[in-house]
């Protein structure tokens, strides 16, 4: 058996009553296996669940990367693929699920460190920032590391308050201007 029967199975649990609802001998009931099965992958319902997340994420990111592929410049590429995954996490079930049952868990991941998705989404923007300094189509920073995590705090903003900051206005608006501000904060 692979480990994404056991994710897949977690992530309808999570879907159907939240994270921290989620239990170990649920997932195992809804792979149809024990929880044995379950405890020789994962030492914990805390681990299924983060692998859960990354690949979740890390899949919607690494789906997001191909709406840039044909980008003129590497700006034009980060700028892109920045939207569509924020546009993806925006409308994404899990995402949303997370959003609104169990946003607290999100906290730590904005005000104490960074996950692997965030670590993995900066590895990407460093690398699109090399590329756009390599091709004069993106500012020169004193600090690379600096310039992508600044990106990155900008995107996570918009990924986390959309849905509310939406509200009285068209989502579509605001990520148009998203993407105006952030081409803005990468132009030379």
């Amino acid at each position: 058996m692979s480990d994404d029967v056991l994710l897949d199975a977690a992530r309808q649990c999570v879907l159907a009553v939240g994270v921290r609802r989620t239990t170990l001998a649920e997932i195992a009931r809804t792979a149809k296996v024990s929880r044995m099965t379950v405890y020789r992958r994962f030492p914990d319902v805390r681990s299924v669940l983060a692998a859960l997340m990354t690949r979740e994420f890390g899949g919607l990111l690494q789906r997001a990367s191909s709406q840039g592929m044909d980008a003129a410049t590497s700006r034009d590429r980060l700028v892109l693929i920045a939207s569509a995954g924020v546009g993806a996490l925006s409308v994404d079930p899990l995402f949303r699920t997370l959003l609104d049952v169990d946003a607290e868990l999100l906290l730590p991941y904005i005000v104490e460190r960074l996950g692997a998705t965030q670590h993995f989404a900066e590895q990407v923007i460093l690398q699109l920032l090399q590329s756009g300094h390599d091709d004069g189509s993106i500012r020169q920073a004193r600090n690379l590391l600096a310039q992508a995590r600044s990106v990155l705090l900008v995107l996570q903003s918009f990924a986390f308050s959309l849905r509310p900051a939406s509200a009285g206005l068209e989502e579509a608006a605001l990520l148009e201007e998203f993407t105006h501000v952030l081409d803005a904060m990468l132009r030379p």
